[in-house]
């Protein structure tokens, strides 16, 4: 195979409002060779695959194929060009065949313009076969199990005939036998020529099937190379080589009593046998990687989705939560990760935002009470220092760390006793994270119990008292503060713990 990349990109930035997700990035992929992405979540991994696959187009820098500049102002661009995805939920169609999915917006045409069915299935049935897969192309995609279907969107990312193969996390659904049956597609594409780029966490599937890596960190390409050059240990090291002993207002609390207390939890299909106590004061981090259940977990403690078996004790009374109703009358209140969609209508004022949940505080005799709303919204615009030039100005209108004060105090003022937080500070700039981060610190000191779900080492070791590491829907471990380490949490989320 050619020493030359078949695909360099060179000097790429990208920013988003208050976010700068891509700095100054290089890198080469190479034919018949696997390069491997590694970085946490965050680090800038999707981002880049999107201005790959032209879905969004890169702020500064170039992409070159076989020596050549190119420009990806669509999709269809970066097709043509010869570069194809797989993702970890690729789109497909349940009721349309094998056949139909794989060459679903560019089927073979008869002479007449019409779809040539013969040919479709033909061809669809050659690529299976490529992949030594034996599946009819006639079937409906919905009789499939998860692998077939895997194969079959495999099937379609190659019907294009591309040069360039990105799999993102390609194996997250698939079993260690369906793994190895991709393994053996992912060497017959390297002996085809292919350049590939290989997107994972898990670590010993990036040193079985890659050749190179390139590790990002913050939206920089902190280091690449063989991969037979470099130790696990120093990709970890790359990975979360940051300082978090200054960077968060963590106030040292005295922890009070046990306020919340979760037995084998488990849910049919997300996680199972989870298993802690959350302290009055206490902020209790939970860690892991995509597809963990971290999120499955807390949706599950507010009622959105139900257990199959397992207790909730709250002040050491069993409880059930059947909605999230039940769950704010009980105290437990959730804002999730997605603040825009699930946490705030962003077409209404900031005051009617925060008193939703407080309707019967805010109204009397049925109706509501403007007066009353205002004086509630006040009072935690005030707390949290709200920026805005009215508080009936929309959500919408606002920064995402000033929504996310509007969705923190819109809780609060149900008056919880546990405050879950998912991705607090997911897509918001470096000065309010600082401000998010210090009235957690405070409401912790208050006396309010918190559960923070977060997919940023730092945040995690820097606010919480301990951390619970989830792994495929599965407890990795419980640590406490004096022992929190970012390389041992990415060993225990990756299941590479130290042994």
């Amino acid at each position: 195979m050619s020493d030359m990349p078949l695909l360099e990109m060179r000097g790429i930035s990208k920013s988003f409002p208050g976010v700068r997700a891509l700095n100054d990035v290089n890198i080469a992929l190479y034919p018949g060779k696997v390069t491997a992405l590694i970085g946490e979540n965050g680090a800038g991994k999707s981002t880049l695959v999107k201005i790959l696959t032209g879905i969004y187009a890169c702020d500064e820098g170039e992409i070159y194929v076989d020596g050549g500049p190119v420009s990806f102002s669509n999709a269809q661009d970066a097709i043509d060009a010869g570069v194809t995805a797989i993702h970890q939920e690729t789109v497909l169609f349940d009721e349309l065949s094998v056949a139909e999915n794989i060459f679903l917006g560019h089927a073979p045409k008869s002479r007449l313009g019409l779809v040539n069915w013969r040919a479709v299935n033909a061809r669809a049935l050659a690529l299976l076969h490529s992949l030594e897969s034996n599946i009819d192309p006639r079937l409906r995609l919905k009789d499939l199990s998860i692998a077939q279907r895997h194969l079959v969107a495999i099937a379609r990312a190659l019907s294009v005939d591309a040069r360039i193969v990105i799999m993102d996390e390609p194996t997250a659904a698939l079993s260690r036998k369906e793994v190895n049956d991709l393994f053996q597609i992912v060497k017959r594409l390297k002996t085809q020529g292919k350049a590939i780029l290989f997107i994972s966490h898990k670590f010993d599937e990036v040193y079985e099937i890659a050749d190179h890596y390139a590790v990002f960190r913050d939206g920089k390409a902190v280091g690449s190379g063989e991969l037979a050059n470099v130790e696990q240990n120093d990709i970890v090291k790359l990975m979360v080589g940051r300082s978090v002993e200054h960077a968060f207002p963590k106030l040292d609390i005295a922890l009070g009593k046990t306020v919340f207390a979760v037995e084998n939890y488990t849910h049919p299909t997300e996680f199972r046998d989870i298993s802690f106590e959350l302290r009055q004061g206490e902020i209790f981090g939970i860690y892991g990687l995509v597809g963990a259940g971290r999120s499955e977990v807390c949706q599950s403690f507010f009622g959105i989705t139900q257990p199959s078996s397992g207790k909730l004790k709250l002040d050491g009374q069993e409880i059930t939560i059947r909605s999230p109703g039940e769950a704010i009358n009980a105290g437990i209140v959730y804002v999730p990760e997605e603040r825009g969609r699930h946490g705030a209508v962003l077409q209404l004022p900031i005051y009617q935002n925060i008193s939703l949940p407080s309707l019967t505080r805010t109204s009397r005799s049925g109706f509501l009470n403007a007066a009353n709303e205002f004086a509630l919204a006040r009072k935690y615009a005030e707390r949290f220092d709200l920026r805005a030039a009215a508080l009936s100005v929309p959500v919408g209108t606002l920064s995402g760390g000033n929504q996310q004060k509007v969705v923190i105090g819109k809780w609060l003022a149900t008056q919880p006793k546990i405050l879950i937080l998912d991705e607090p500070t997911k897509g918001i700039d470096i000065g309010s994270k600082a401000a998010v981060h210090a009235f957690i610190s405070e409401l912790a000191g208050e006396g309010l119990s918190i559960i923070m779900v977060s997919s940023e080492l730092p945040e995690i070791i820097g606010m919480s008292d301990r951390v619970l590491v989830m792994r495929e829907g599965l407890s990795a471990g419980i640590y406490k503060r004096e022992n929190l380490n970012a390389e041992t949490l990415v060993r225990a989320a990756t299941g590479n713990a130290s042994k």
